[in-house]
């Protein structure tokens, strides 16, 4: 019983990697300091509305802000330009309360994944298993390179398949979908997603791959 209960223990552990490890990369992009690198990419699109890289500076970190912190939807509703027009309508607002709702639930997924491998981490120490430990490390890797490498893939293919499928995904109908004059599209085009998708498998394999070469190189005594 106690073996089968350490192996379940090791599953586990790797599932809860793969969330960390991606949920991580996440949260590594929900950052100004990636906004800010990603619009002065090269051939960054303009916006043919009026945004310039200043104004995309300014309005993109205040969208940002609202995910990540307690107030509510009014931190957006009462934002307006100088011509006192509101900066988003209702349908971006709804949107992004949905966007919000989300947001919040992976980041509260990255920190109970967190704990959860910092016990399971404790577990094999004290039991004296840490052959096991480092059995799921390396496996929590693996399974991060194969299906980050798998999305890498879907995305090479086709983005917009994989840009509508997480949509479709996580969203209602067609709440997500803007004409290309509204704010969220100025701010946040095509490219932005493209490109987002890009460095956020290439963060994933690159802390798997990391992870992967500790899980190796330790030698459980």
């Amino acid at each position: 019983m106690e073996a089968r209960l350490l192996t379940i223990a090791r599953w586990l552990l790797q599932a809860s990697l793969v969330v960390v490890l991606a949920l991580t990369s996440l949260r590594l992009l929900l950052t100004r300091t990636f906004i800010e690198v990603e619009y002065r990419t090269p051939n960054f699109p303009p916006d043919p509305y009026g945004f310039t890289l200043e104004d995309r500076l300014y309005w993109a970190p205040i969208a940002l802000e609202y995910l990540l912190n307690d107030a509510g939807i009014e931190f957006l509703a009462d934002l307006r330009f100088e011509d006192g027009q509101p900066v988003y309508n209702a349908r971006e607002l709804r949107h992004m309360v949905d966007v919000k709702r989300l947001t919040q639930s992976f980041l509260t997924l990255w920190q109970v994944s967190l704990v959860v491998i910092g016990l399971l981490a404790v577990l094999f120490w004290r039991t004296g298993n840490l052959t096991l430990l480092r059995q799921g490390l390396r496996g929590g890797a693996l399974w991060s390179l194969g299906f980050m490498l798998g999305l890498g893939v879907l995305l090479a293919v086709s983005f917009s398949f994989v840009f509508v499928g997480f949509h479709r995904l996580f969203f209602e109908g067609n709440t997500w979908l803007f004409p290309y004059s509204d704010t969220l599209i100025r701010l946040f085009p095509e490219r932005f997603w493209r490109d987002t998708f890009i460095a956020f498998v290439s963060l994933t394999c690159l802390q798997a791959l990391v992870l992967l070469y500790v899980a190796r190189r330790w030698q459980p005594a």
